[in-house]
């Protein structure tokens, strides 16, 4: 059974947390786990905290081009023994450093990494725009067509 882009968006919200994917200036891969802190909007939007001074955004400051991948254990409607959801996405990054779209983005539980809230010094949002997401989950697998924001 084909998902839509709001299926997907809502399995995304469910597991909340991902390998955020970028690449270094050696042209290597580098991971590392974020939360999008259950924000992600039905045109494929995830939004993740981190501190400025970070390699990540060193290497999305670079090359904008990242992957999300994540990982969830398998519905109740799904047969015994399936491995489960998988999904990855393909995006741009984009660095916002405005306290307004923090605001707009902050979540109690960040707290936690954040002391400060938004007023934490060096706190940096970063906005991954989907181009595209494929998933699996258990034997049934697909791509989900990402609404360009220019139609």
């Amino acid at each position: 059974m084909s998902k839509t882009i709001s299926d997907i968006s809502e399995h995304m919200k469910a597991i909340d947390f991902c390998m955020l994917v970028s690449r270094a200036q050696d042209g290597s891969l580098g991971g590392r786990p974020m939360s999008n802190n259950q924000e992600v909007d039905y045109e494929g939007d995830s939004f993740f905290f981190s501190y400025d001074d970070t390699r990540m955004v060193e290497d999305i400051g670079r090359d904008a081009s990242v992957g999300l991948t994540y990982s969830g254990a398998p519905a109740p409607d799904m047969a015994r023994g399936a491995p489960g959801l998988f999904i990855h996405v393909e995006g741009e990054a984009k660095l916002i450093r405005d306290k307004g779209q923090f605001a707009a983005h902050w979540d109690e539980s960040l707290f936690r990494w954040f002391e400060q809230g938004v007023d934490t010094p060096g706190l940096i949002l970063i906005k991954v725009a989907a181009k595209r997401i494929h998933y699996w989950a258990g034997e049934d697998e697909g791509e989900v067509r990402v609404p360009d924001p220019a139609e």
